[in-house]
C-alpha cells in the first residue's frame, strides 16, 4: 500500500472521537464527562510528577502549564 492509499483510507475512516466516548459509555451523557474529567486529573497528576522529577536543564528551562491557556 502506498502513502497516498494509506492516508485515503485514514481519511475515510475518520472517527468522531465525541461519538466513541459517547459510545463507550452506552450513550450516557454524565458518565463520559466523569470519565473525561478522571482522565484530566489523572494527566494533571502523571505532569506533576514528570515536573518534579525532570531537571531544568532536561527540558532547557521550560516548565508545564496546567491550565489551558
Amino acid at each position: 500500500m502506498s502513502a497516498v492509499q494509506i492516508e485515503d483510507a485514514t481519511q475515510e475512516e475518520t472517527i468522531d472521537e465525541v461519538e466513541a466516548a459517547l459510545a463507550w459509555h452506552d450513550g450516557d451523557p454524565r458518565k463520559t464527562i466523569e470519565t473525561l474529567l478522571d482522565d484530566v486529573r489523572h494527566l494533571k497528576l502523571q505532569l506533576a510528577l514528570t515536573e518534579a522529577s525532570s531537571s531544568r536543564g532536561f527540558a532547557r528551562g521550560w516548565h508545564p502549564s496546567y491550565d489551558r491557556t
